[in-house]
């Protein structure tokens, strides 16, 4: 709603004006009660409006920049939370949410014409003096935007003015009056930085100890697994010409040079040799997968052993993922590639990730520990300056 606004000034008072109505009139129209978390990704929902994570998070930044350049970029995420800006951010887009209500209530609607006109207003889409389209593309790929939601955006945007101008709302002047006064009002106030950097924690074993208590359970050992495993040797067969050639035939387009040319049979055969080995390793590496399975397995060294977690896993990635996809019930992994090697796996134990002891948790809790007591002496810090506060003076705030 503030974006949409600041982009429409000339629509300001009536769009408050607007908004006091839906409040007003929500209750016999069925959508006047919001709710929190109707689905997921979305934080809230009016009526038919979904508020979503996303559009959250958009105006909360919006709100973010404002107060940063009030407050000369003397202002973080503590101070946002002081001022109540998620509130802000979230009762914003619940106002906005009441006109779209609104607006579905007279089955107003934005086509995509209605689009393509709204987007040729903005010259930082043109190129040559014309709009283009990858010119548009590239803007919002730079601002961190998708087509997809800049556009569900802009609609919202167009479905009110359309519901503006359907209603034909003119405040007289001296409602005009009135809000332009209220808008006009501003403050300075005074206001000092206190860093919880600057303040300084000793840290005791015991007050430690009886913080890591509260918080343990943020701190686990990771989930482990004990597995058994073969490697399967890689297969090098001698093949004469005729089988090299029938394979050639067959699968000729797998062989091709670095300018994607098709190779003739005499410059393809090492690859076509390589491919053929790789194809026999993965024969062999099921079949004796299956003799792994069954314990039919009785060469001495064949299986080894090894504990792995996503800490310490020396398989790669695809391998790990296999095997915490697997189970007690069904524990054996049909052979897995690893860096160019083949592998199978049987999970003997999965050990639990569980809160880590004192001695090894220790240096990993203390800086959330250091972070907590400077927030705490900063609170009680701030509520001493407060006796005799004096602090600098902020430019002109206004609402």
């Amino acid at each position: 709603m503030i974006t949409w606004m600041q982009r429409h000034k000339k629509w300001l008072i009536i769009t408050i004006w607007i908004s006091t109505i839906a409040f007003v009139g929500a209750g016999f129209v069925g959508w006047g009660q919001y709710k929190y978390g109707d689905k997921a990704g979305a934080v809230a929902k009016v009526g038919e409006v979904e508020i979503t994570m996303g559009e959250l998070q958009k105006a909360y930044s919006n709100l973010y920049t404002q107060y940063a350049q009030m407050f000369q970029d003397n202002f973080d995420e503590e101070k946002a939370k002081q001022f109540g800006l998620q509130k802000q951010a979230l009762q914003q887009l619940i106002q906005q949410a009441y006109l779209l209500n609104l607006a579905h209530e007279y089955d107003l609607s934005v086509s995509a014409k209605d689009v393509y006109n709204q987007l040729k207003q903005n010259k930082a889409f043109y190129k040559n003096g014309v709009f283009d389209k990858e010119t548009y593309k590239q803007v919002l790929s730079q601002n961190r935007l998708s087509v997809v939601e800049y556009e569900a955006a802009l609609k919202k945007e167009i479905l009110i003015q359309k519901l503006l101008q359907f209603l034909q709302v003119v405040p007289n002047k001296t409602e005009e009056k009135i809000i332009t006064t209220v808008l006009s009002i501003a403050d300075k106030i005074e206001y000092k930085v206190l860093d919880p950097k600057d303040v300084s924690v000793e840290v005791k074993e015991d007050a430690l100890k009886a913080f890591w208590e509260t918080v343990k359970e943020n701190y686990k050992t990771p989930t482990r697994y004990k597995i058994r495993y073969i490697q399967h040797p890689q297969v090098h067969n001698t093949y004469d010409d005729a089988t090299l050639q029938s394979y050639y035939q067959e699968n000729k387009n797998h062989f091709r040079d670095s300018e994607g040319k098709l190779l003739r049979f005499e410059d393809a055969k090492t690859q076509i040799a390589t491919e053929l080995d790789a194809k026999a390793t993965k024969k062999a590496a099921l079949r004796k997968f299956i003799e792994f399975k069954n314990g039919k397995i009785k060469e001495s060294g064949t299986i080894l052993t090894a504990t792995i977690s996503a800490l310490h896993n020396p398989f790669g990635v695809e391998a790990f993922q296999k095997i915490t996809q697997a189970s007690m019930t069904k524990p054996f992994i049909k052979p897995v590639q690893v860096d160019g090697v083949l592998y199978s796996f049987e999970i003997v134990q999965i050990i639990p990730a569980q809160a880590k002891p004192f001695k090894e948790a220790k240096e990993l809790v203390k800086p959330a520990f250091v972070a907590q007591k400077q927030k705490e002496k900063t609170y009680e810090l701030a509520q001493k300056t407060l006796e005799h506060f004096k602090g600098k003076s902020s430019e002109f705030i206004t609402v």
